[in-house]
């Protein structure tokens, strides 16, 4: 478990451009963490420390954007999703590969789903209002 503290959205990308040294593909990174917490931010930092130059925005009403790059990189949004058949229906299944890099914003809503080796990103609000507490356990035993 590592523990980071951010004062900006610029600093939580270069956050996750720190931990995007070690993604490889097949990786699948879950987000937690309230509304407006920073983890499209975090998503940010991560593609463009990739290398990837597309343009990051939340999958709110999307439910999955896709990034392209080498590795492929999508970014999911499971706000709505509440049973598996909702889970079924976003296709989440036929993304996970060993080439393929999922980063899923509300993840906590598909738990159940995620593989054992899933990178678990915590953000919760810290003392001041731009202040965020960053949190990343690696896979399922860590939390």
């Amino acid at each position: 478990m590592q523990t980071f503290l951010s004062h900006s959205p610029a600093e939580t990308r270069d956050i996750a451009a720190q931990l995007a040294k070690n993604i490889r593909g097949g990786a699948v990174i879950a987000f937690r963490g309230g509304l407006g917490m920073g983890k499209t931010a975090f998503t940010r930092g991560v593609v463009e420390a990739m290398g990837n130059t597309a343009e990051v925005s939340s999958p709110t009403f999307a439910i999955v954007n896709d990034y392209g790059g080498d590795p492929h990189i999508y970014h999911f949004d499971m706000y709505r999703v509440e049973t598996w058949d909702d889970l079924d229906s976003t296709g989440f299944f036929d993304y996970l590969n060993d080439r393929s890099i999922l980063l899923i914003e509300w993840s906590e809503n598909i738990e159940n789903a995620l593989p054992e080796d899933t990178v678990f990103v915590e953000i919760a609000r810290g003392k001041e209002e731009n202040d965020r507490i960053i949190t990343v356990r690696y896979g399922k035993d860590d939390n």
